[in-house]
């Protein structure tokens, strides 16, 4: 389908057509696409071997059958949004394919990826696409490209996950106490079935392979819990009134009029152990010490205007799912943002890195997150005005997205290949020009960069300065080992 046969708004039930609403958040995220700023997650899974076109379509055929959501599409009845399962559903409509240029490398890749960005969706249809990318270094790479009015970051991945095996023959590699039905060998599939078919067995599955993001998904009982006394009370004005009432970011080259043109780039895949051992020497989480790298590195790019001003400050929005595992199945989007200050004019990687630590460890008993989600919820049933208002006001409050999900601590597989690689990048919410994606599978940990091209033309320069500010770390850690 070319570019203008694509319809870029929801369509008026048929008669007979019936729906159910989207929830309000998720309207939220709908209403926030712009043409310079799509509200699209993106992700890569890096093949060891070849597939074809159609054992892509026959994998996810049988595997997305469960997820009545990505049979549906956005429409409208009587002025309210809905979901409505799509007549003319036909899984090659949303399975694709081409052939990267030679010699097939990551800068042939990046440069497809930076191109798929910038594509709407046709919303006559689910809004969602699975790519198959031939010829990247004698594999393929399948490029999944959803809407996040379909879920958050932390669905989306289980949605990625449900497709793939634990073995190359598709059976689990760790069994739990009993065993599995045929259908539900792959733990992601069975916790994001309705109804749920041996779900706790999967789920103890699950908490073999990824015990990090299990935890991930556990934790909003614990913190809701925590901040809920807060929320009720003189808490969540407090944090209202601190969101609102805190002073714009300053200018950056990472802020600016924004642009169609986006561009990619990912660091090296590093080793996990590695980077938590930096932490364990100098003082830190895990992601303290890759947000304190990621300011280095955006801190080096800096100095190619100039020295930044000692004081120089900029915040990155960070995600924090705020939905149990066992809702996952509703998918929707489920989580609010904590805004992490990034001492950028900090020239002292260590010192950079405590103020991070101190930063991040103040924020766990924010109640940010959960007063961020209150009034994504209240924008998405509030006219578009309000809402355009209300984006322009967390436009300014922020210059990055920055988001962390831990992934499966072993090899998966897809369709009897090895996947050698995961990694993604987040949109932009609020147009913002920058994010910073991490995600941790196999041991190893890597960080996928975005930008928009008119910004930030060249986002390897990001990850090279990432990199430098790692290694710097990592000698000081070693000094003191």
């Amino acid at each position: 389908m070319s570019a203008p046969d694509l319809v870029l708004e929801p369509q008026p039930l048929r008669p007979g057509e019936s729906g159910t609403p989207l929830a309000p958040v998720d309207v939220a995220w709908l209403r926030m696409d712009d043409p310079t700023n799509l509200m699209h997650i993106h992700g890569v899974l890096a093949l060891d071997g070849e597939i074809t076109r159609e054992q892509l379509a026959d994998r996810l055929g049988a595997r997305m059958a469960p997820i009545s959501r990505f049979h549906q599409r956005i429409g409208v009845d009587q002025g309210r949004l809905v979901w409505i399962d799509d007549a003319e559903f036909d899984i090659h409509r949303h399975v694709t394919e081409e052939e990267l240029p030679a010699p097939g490398g990551d800068a042939e890749l990046a440069a497809a990826v930076s191109a798929h960005l910038e594509r709407p969706f046709d919303r006559r249809h689910p809004l969602w696409e699975f790519r198959l990318l031939r010829g990247h270094r004698a594999g393929s790479v399948v490029l999944a490209r959803i809407h996040h009015a379909i879920g958050d970051g932390v669905a989306l991945m289980l949605v990625l996950l449900a497709q793939t095996d634990l073995s190359r023959a598709g059976a689990p590699t760790v069994q739990p106490p009993g065993e599995l039905e045929p259908e539900a060998r792959n733990p992601f599939l069975e916790v994001l079935r309705r109804p749920p078919a041996g779900y706790e067995r999967a789920r103890a599955l699950a908490r073999e392979v990824m015990p990090e993001t299990l935890r991930l998904m556990e934790a909003p009982a614990e913190a809701l819990a925590r901040v809920h006394p807060l929320v009720k009370g003189a808490g969540a004005t407090l944090a209202l009134g601190r969101l609102i009432g805190r002073p714009s970011d300053p200018p950056t080259p990472f802020k600016g009029r924004l642009g169609r043109g986006k561009r990619v780039a990912w660091t090296e895949s590093l080793p996990l152990e590695e980077v938590k051992g930096i932490g364990r020497e100098l003082g830190g989480t895990l992601n303290d010490v890759l947000n304190a790298a990621m300011a280095g590195g955006l801190r080096r790019y800096l100095e190619r205007f100039g020295e930044p001003p000692e004081r120089l400050r900029i915040r990155c929005a960070m995600p924090v799912s705020l939905r149990p595992l066992e809702e996952m199945a509703d998918l929707g989007n489920c989580f609010g943002l904590l805004f992490l200050s990034l001492p950028l004019g900090l020239r002292d990687p260590e010192r950079r890195l405590e103020a991070i630590r101190r930063r991040s460890a103040a924020l766990k008993a924010s109640a940010e997150p959960i007063v961020v989600l209150a009034i994504l919820r209240a924008i998405g049933v509030l006219p578009a005005a309000f809402h355009r208002l209300v984006v322009r006001i967390f436009e300014t409050k922020a210059t990055a997205v920055f988001t962390n999900v831990p992934g499966p601590r072993t090899t998966l597989y897809f369709e009897g290949r090895a996947i050698r690689d995961i990694f993604f990048w987040v949109p932009q919410a609020a147009r913002l020009g920058l994010g910073v994606s991490i995600l941790s599978y196999d041991g190893r940990v890597r960080m996928g960069v975005g930008t928009d091209a008119g910004l930030v033309p060249r986002p390897e320069l990001i990850v090279d300065g990432f990199r430098a500010e790692l290694d710097e770390l990592a000698r000081r850690a070693a000094r003191r080992g």
